[in-house]
């Protein structure tokens, strides 16, 4: 008996749109590239712009142009007044704060992770609410407190007002990361013969440090960027770069090429700390976004 074939209609592979799916991921690929592109230029442009006005000549500074000859005349400018010394301050008052409040707040973010004790959950909580308190609220104790004890006007005292709200920070970011580090390392430290502090330095610091170096990060920034307490607690002498910059708005008329030199030197170190430690900021901000 014969056999009978019968044709079925079917699309070949011939016929379909040729690299179809091999455009389509260019597009997306291409597509986020253009996205994140865009996205960086509007957060960037405040800041380009004042590195723009900060080379820029004053004569020309309100000129349409955005081709111009550089020159450092706002940044000479600057750096023959007293600012330079506030940029000092500023420095050292944002490193001291940031190191005394890692000194103390790891410790105390490990021991809170670490150790049961009544009522461990509410401390962790008493700690987060003396960040949520607005710093108007604290403005007039502290100055009549470091009138009396003859902090006004100093480094030292500075930074210790930047440590009461940094404090907080560091222990609530941390005990995130040492949640995340593994007790059985600790316990196989405690085997070996090590003690708890010794398994802290270690064993769990080492593995927590891309959470110290986020935590300094935002440290430093909050407490570099800080004017508010800068203008209420100091005069002449703990003068910090943010409230320089303010004496640059006079009555007679705003310099703004100080003004802009000035914003784009007190950025410069922000950035430049961040980049040293941007491995260990990206490490540190992602930890914890994916658990077993």
């Amino acid at each position: 008996m014969a056999s009978t074939e019968i044709a079925l209609p079917h699309r070949h592979l011939e016929d379909a749109p040729a690299g179809s799916g091999a455009r389509a991921g260019w597009l997306r690929r291409h597509g986020r590239a253009a996205a994140a592109l865009v996205l960086l230029a509007v957060a960037l442009f405040p800041f380009l712009w004042l590195v723009h006005l900060a080379f820029k000549p004053a004569a020309d500074l309100f000129e349409d142009r955005l081709l111009f000859v550089p020159t450092l005349d706002g940044f000479r400018a600057l750096l023959q007044g007293s600012f330079l010394r506030s940029f000092l301050n500023s420095l050292a008052v944002s490193t001291l704060s940031t190191a005394m409040s890692l000194a103390i707040g790891v410790p105390a973010a490990y021991a809170l992770t670490r150790w049961q004790f009544p009522g461990r959950r509410h401390v962790a909580l008493w700690i987060l609410v003396t960040r949520m308190a607005p710093p108007i609220a604290f403005t007039i104790p502290f100055f009549l407190a470091y009138r009396w004890l003859g902090l006004q006007d100093t480094l030292f005292g500075l930074a210790l007002v930047y440590l009461t709200f940094n404090l907080a920070i560091v222990i609530w970011l941390m005990q995130t990361f040492f949640e995340a580090v593994p007790t059985a390392l600790e316990e196989a430290a405690y085997i070996d013969g090590c003690g708890v502090w010794q398994a802290f330095w270690r064993i769990t610091l080492p593995l927590a440090a891309p959470g110290v170096a986020a935590t300094a990060v935002l440290c430093f920034i909050f407490a570099w960027n800080d004017f508010f307490y800068a203008l209420i607690l100091t005069r002449t002498q703990a003068v910090t770069a943010p409230v320089a910059i303010v004496n640059f708005l006079q009555y007679e008329g705003w310099e703004w090429s100080k003004i802009a030199a000035g914003g784009t030197l007190v950025m410069f170190p922000v950035v430049v700390f961040t980049v040293l430690v941007r491995k260990y900021l990206v490490q540190g901000l992602t930890a914890g976004g994916v658990k077993d």
